[in-house]
């Protein structure tokens, strides 16, 4: 339900400068607004006021707009005349296609006594038999009566059908009022079948789903009465704000990877996730990189850019990115994919081949004297794993909960050590033959 605000009234009240408290002509239509409320109490000086194409159901709350000239409430929800004996300076109210069967509210425009025209196109009640000298006959002071003038002798003949008229415009309206009821009754079943279904076991389903129930509700039939019209407001201002929503959510930014360091040098990425082998060593003239794209990929949705110190692969718009170990030349790049495995293929010439490490002489043939022929050894590049050193101490040195544990282990360590020193030093015992004889004369040796 829209409404109506200070902060609608001001939007709408721009030519006069944001003023609502001298403000003397606004309008409010198309805003779904479905109460009248606040405007005879903020905007006291208005003589023109359109709320037309709204959702309004009841005339009420512009009692105090004493200079009020122009009331237009076409396109509403109206089914009765009333509350508008304030409007003292009223003189053009449009009410044109509502919902009014009671033609009897009509009465209620006699105080209005600089009423000229009144149009009731559109309404059930302008279906009724003698319903224009009805009108004529209840408000002596009407010029025009739906666009069209009320001439001296149609009112004097109206004022002679009155009574007649007036028993055939309360029996239109009792007929009406039958069609009325059905039609609510008619909505309020539509309403709950739409709402609430039932399982196979009987229990309540309840359609959660926005997207189905929504077209469930323009897929059945409607009908034009008020509760219909109220019903596609809303279900419109739904889809309305569905729409903001995934606008909203379509605006939003979307992760953008970062390709280079402040300092300009190129990152690897690998968005896709997909499997490559950059070949750096195998040839000293070239770098070749090997992507293994998706075999069934469709070639327009890769992209590819080589530049001296980095290649570059979109795979439909996910990047990825690789630092190249030398520069190389860009115009002499060649890209292949292959139709087997569907590989992406990529030669890239050094801008400065590797040299040999050890050439042979020019003057000597490039054979041995087994004719066998010299190898020559390629300038190798810098390897691409990473060797981490250890630097420092080990991380139980600086364990203070071991230092017992480590000093009984320093102990057992030194005796070992000890008795090591000890078998090494002792002097070996040498086994005497058998045929040994000891002679006690001679002296032992120390």
């Amino acid at each position: 339900m829209v409404r109506i605000t200070i902060d609608l009234i001001r939007k709408r009240s721009e030519h006069n400068e944001g003023e609502i408290s001298t403000l003397e002509e606004i309008t409010l239509h198309q805003e779904d607004i479905e109460k009248i409320e606040h405007i005879d109490r903020w905007c006291r000086e208005l003589k023109i006021l359109l709320l037309q194409y709204n959702l309004i159901s009841k005339i009420e709350n512009l009692g105090m707009l004493k200079k009020l000239e122009y009331l237009n409430l076409a396109l509403n929800n109206i089914e009765v005349i009333e509350n508008l004996e304030g409007l003292e300076s009223l003189k053009k109210l449009d009410l044109t296609v509502n919902f009014i069967g009671d033609l009897r509210g009509v009465k209620s425009l006699r105080g209005n006594e600089h009423l000229e025209l009144l149009i009731l196109t559109g309404n059930p009640c302008t279906d009724y038999e003698g319903y224009r000298e009805y009108v004529i006959a209840t408000l002596p002071q009407l010029k025009e009566l739906d666009m069209s003038e009320i001439t001296r002798s149609e009112r004097i003949c109206a004022l002679q059908k009155y009574a007649r008229v007036s028993d055939e415009v309360v029996r239109g309206y009792w007929r009406y009022a039958k069609i009325r009821k059905e039609q609510i009754l008619s909505h309020e079943n539509r309403e709950m079948a739409r709402i609430t279904e039932l399982n196979e076991d009987g229990t309540e389903k309840h359609d959660d789903d926005d997207d189905e129930r929504a077209e469930k509700f323009w897929k059945s039939t409607s009908s034009h009465t008020p509760e219909d019209r109220v019903a596609i407001a809303r279900e419109n201002r739904k889809n309305k704000e569905r729409k903001e929503k995934k606008d909203d959510y379509d605006k939003t930014p979307k992760y953008v990877p970062k390709l280079f360091n402040s300092e300009g040098r190129p990152f690897n990425i690998n968005q896709p996730k997909v499997p490559f082998r950059l070949d750096d060593e195998s040839d000293r003239e070239k770098v070749i990189l090997d992507v293994a794209v998706y075999k069934h990929l469709d070639t327009c949705f890769l992209d590819v850019d080589v530049q001296p110190e980095y290649v570059r692969v979109k795979i439909k718009q996910k990047i990825l990115q690789l630092t190249l170990p030398c520069e190389i030349m860009t115009e002499k790049s060649k890209v292949q994919r292959s139709e087997i495995t569907g590989h992406l293929v990529i030669t890239m010439p050094r801008l400065n081949p590797l040299k040999l490490i050890e050439c042979p002489d020019v003057n000597i043939k490039n054979t041995t004297a087994n004719n066998k022929p010299i190898k020559s050894l390629m300038a190798r590049t810098v390897p691409s794993r990473r060797e981490f050193l250890e630097i420092g101490p080990e991380r139980d040195d600086f364990d203070y909960s071991k230092i017992v544990e480590n000093n009984e282990m320093n102990k057992n360590e030194k005796k070992s050590l000890e008795r090591r020193r000890e078998v090494l030093l002792k002097p070996e015992e040498k086994i005497p033959p058998e045929d040994f004889v000891d002679d006690p004369n001679v002296p032992p040796l120390l």
